[in-house]
């Protein structure tokens, strides 16, 4: 069945400012490991597009499930990949790097799923206290800064101190200072994964006992025949 041009989910412009994060992500991963400007530059553009693709998607009300996960999805491979890289420049910290993708994508995935399964319009609507003020715009906004504030300064911190403040690295301050926001921020995902365990254990405590309700009698209906 063909699709109206104006209903065409794939060209909204949010989803095309998507699919430049994509692109822009992929070329930040080859040359990860050996040019760290291009690398480092688009990677901080891809992110940044992240709070522009919502922008889009809200002034010209093309908001979709499929952009919402289109975003998601970026977000997650795209802090792996650096995490992954990050593993092979400091191995001493490789379980921790390990430990925080395990963490952003098992709890972010079981958020998501749960949303859908539950049939929230959106991820960001819950009625979890943690949750209603983590998805605030300008709270969700800054904490995913810090968050890719920090690795990129670990990353960039691999090949050159950058410019230096009374004679300390302006990167290294950057990361400590955004560090602590990127631990909260790991244990809000856990909180994801809590809080969507509980919204599954409901739905299906729900089931079951509709499940019970609709089960036959096993008491034999009318008069017994002898």
């Amino acid at each position: 069945m063909a699709i109206a041009e104006h209903d065409n989910v794939f060209i909204f412009v949010p989803n095309i400012i998507g699919y430049a994060r994509i692109v822009l992500a992929l070329i930040a991963f080859w040359f990860m490991s050996t040019n760290y400007v291009i690398a480092g530059w688009c990677y901080i553009i891809s992110a940044l597009l992240d709070a522009v693709d919502g922008h889009a998607a809200r002034a010209f009300n093309q908001s979709t499930r499929f952009g919402a996960m289109l975003d998601q999805l970026t977000d997650r491979c795209g802090t792996t990949g650096l995490l992954v890289t990050l593993s092979y420049f400091y191995p001493n910290y490789m379980f921790w790097f390990q430990l925080s993708i395990a963490i952003d994508v098992a709890c972010h995935w079981l958020y998501m799923q749960t949303s859908v399964v539950v049939g929230r319009t959106s991820h960001k609507v819950n009625d979890n206290f943690v949750m209603r003020i983590y998805y605030q715009k300008d709270v969700l906004t800054f904490m995913c800064c810090a968050n890719e504030l920090f690795y990129v300064c670990l990353y960039l911190l691999h090949f050159t101190y950058g410019p230096l403040i009374l004679g300390a690295s302006l990167f290294k301050i950057l990361a400590f200072l955004s560090g602590p926001f990127a631990v909260l921020k790991a244990l809000i995902s856990v909180m994801h994964a809590y809080v969507a365990g509980q919204d599954l254990a409901a739905v299906d405590v729900r089931e079951r006992q509709e499940k019970r309700n609709k089960k036959p009698s096993s008491e034999p209906s009318g008069k017994k025949i002898e």
